[in-house]
This record gives structure tokens, sequence and C-alpha cells, in this order.
């Protein structure tokens, strides 16, 4: 499950590494504003970590089947607000997530920890594929198929497409952790400085254990409004209890306000480093995670192993759906997927120079 697979685009512009396990990203080079490649993405230097690390930080893989949190880890389908315990329809996964009152990412062994099949390969692409013969608790078999592109102008794409056998729900999303500084100079240590943009307005309300209530907060004017651009640090010592109760920082399910498959809906750069990215996709939202309690031995390229990945040392930018809509009925989100209606996820990341 850790064997490397390393792309490069023609150009020179950006080179990637995956292993199947999660169909995981564990490299990501792209050129400063001086020429000099960095790696802008966290991980270990043991790739074996990503299936033991107990921390379970979740660096770059596809996470599935389900992402992001399933209140009480139940759902019925057709779905319902309030599903009852033991009824024909109802489902129960992992309770995985804030001392077992939600599942995370997919359960306990979600797919980030499923070792993927490597279908087919190139200099520039690799396609991995997944079955999942209906693992924590979810109904039916699905078939997941992955591929990852880098190109010219650096560009890295990822595209999944996932079948189901009978009804059930599939989100899924690509769990990256940026540094676009790689952790040079003083400023580089964290992301406080890098700007973030995100076209919304919108974010779900949660509830103690980050499970959405249903109710939607206007984001005008709050610490969590970044429709214009700032940096992250600017009001990030005011989002107190934002990502949870006693937590300082963003964990937070952003719901884009215009279709961001053309038009960039994120957007996030570095002065330091001049390097930018924008990022497209076929996704309604995007979770926004500043990696508050991180405390994870760095890479050695990013002065591993005696500094450790903290609090804020990154953003995890994780392109998906609505969290928890099979949970949520009052939005009329449809995430249950069966023979006939396949799932599909696209993202795009274009880097340039700021």
């Amino acid at each position: 499950p850790f064997n490397l697979t390393i792309l490069s685009a023609p150009d020179g512009s950006i080179n990637a590494s995956f292993v199947p396990l999660g169909a995981t990203l564990t490299e990501l080079w792209v050129k400063d504003k001086t020429g000099v490649g960095r790696d802008v993405i966290l991980g270990y230097d043991d790739n074996s970590m990503l299936l033991t690390d107990t921390f379970h930080p979740m660096f770059n893989p596809i996470i599935g089947r389900y992402a992001g949190r399933i209140k009480n880890g139940t759902f019925s389908i057709p779905i319902t607000k309030f599903p009852q315990a033991n009824a024909s329809n109802v489902f129960h996964t992992p309770l995985n997530d804030f001392d077992g009152q939600t599942t995370l990412h997919g359960g306990t062994i979600g797919w980030d920890r499923r070792n993927w099949t490597v279908v087919s390969q190139s200099k520039t692409s690799v396609t991995f594929a997944h079955v999942d013969p209906a693992d924590e608790g979810f109904p039916g078999t699905v078939i997941a198929q992955v591929t990852h592109t880098v190109s010219n102008g650096g560009v890295f794409h990822t595209y999944l497409k996932a079948t189901a056998s009978e009804k059930t729900p599939i989100m899924t999303t690509q769990h990256i952790y940026w540094n676009l500084d790689a952790f040079q100079g003083i400023e580089g240590q964290d992301i406080l400085n890098h700007t973030l943009r995100v076209d919304s307005s919108r974010v779900p309300i949660d509830d103690g254990d980050l499970v959405p209530t249903g109710d939607i907060l206007n984001t005008h004017g709050t610490v969590l409004d970044f429709r214009f651009p700032r940096k992250i640090g600017t009001k990030i010592n005011q989002a107190v209890n934002v990502c949870g109760q006693g937590c300082t920082g963003y964990d937070n399910n952003f719901i884009y306000d215009h279709p961001a498959d053309v038009v960039p809906g994120l957007s996030l750069w570095s002065e330091n480093s001049g390097i930018r990215l924008d990022i497209t996709t076929n996704q309604p939202a995007v979770e926004i995670f500043t990696a508050q309690f991180l405390n994870i031995p760095r890479k050695v390229i990013h002065g591993g192993p005696n500094l450790n990945y903290t609090t804020w040392a990154a953003i995890a930018i994780e392109q998906m759906g609505w969290e928890d809509a099979i949970n949520t009925p009052e939005w009329h989100v449809d995430q249950i997927y069966s023979p006939g209606r396949d799932f599909h996820w696209s993202t795009t990341y274009r880097f340039s120079l700021v």
C-alpha cells in the first residue's frame, strides 16, 4: 500500500507523489517566486504512518464513503431528521469522534485507510480503484475510481467516480493540508499570513459536536466572512468556539454562493513564497480546517523530525457537499446514490505566482 507513484508535468511546473493507501497525495512540489520548488503539503517521511499514526490527522487522502460528520452515527433511507434507532431503513456507522457522539470521515476504517488498487498510470496521471463492500455499516457495495493528473502550467486535478449497488449516501473529499511557504522563513511556520478568499456567505450552524443543526449563519461581517481576501490570522483569535467548544480557529462547512466549477470558489496565497492556489470544483461546499490540536513530527524537508506540525501550521481545504445533509431533510440536498445515479467529484488546483 506504500509503493510510490511520482507524476511530473512536462514543463516541470509541478510534481506529485502518491501511495495506494487512501489514494493519498504524499508530496506536491510547485515553484516559488524565485523558481525554487517547495513541497506545499503536510505529511510523513515514513508513509506507513498514514496507517499506524494513532493521531490520524488524515494527511491528504481520499475520504469516504461519507466525508464530514454524521450525527449519532445514524441515518435513514429515505432520510429523516430524527431516524428511529432500530427501524429497518436505519443504518449505524462507527462512532469515532467527539467521545463516541458522531461518525467522522467514513468511520473507524474509512477509505483513507483502505488499500486502493493501481488501475493505470503514466508520467502525468495515476488511477486508483477501491471496492467498498458495505464497510463501516453503510448499505450496499460502492465501487470508486479516482484519477490524479498533473499538467503544464502548475495544474493538479483529481476526479472521482463512484457507483452504488443500492441506495446509499456518498460524499467524498480530498483532505489536503496546505502550507504554501513549506515552513521556510519565520512567517512560514504557520498559515496566519496566508491570504484566503472564499466565495461564501453561508455556513451551517453546528452543535457542540460540530454537527449541523440545520440553521444557516449569514457570515457577513463575522469572523467567518472571507468573501473579500484577508489574511487568515487577522481574526483567528476572535474565532473562539467557532471550531468547537474551547477551540480557537476554523473547522466549518462554507457553502459556495456561486457554482465554483469555472470561476474559483476559493483562493489561497502567500506573499512570502509568492505561491498562489486557485481551486475550482463541482462541489457545492468546502470544509476549512486550520489544524488546531495538530502535534506531529514534520517531514525532514519541513524542518523535522525535531520540529512538529502544530496548531495553525496548515489549512486543510476539503471540497465536499453539505455536511450531514443525510440527517437534514429541510435542506433538500440529495446525497443518496443508487444504480443509475452515480457520484462524481472533481477538483482542479491551479498554481501561479502572486
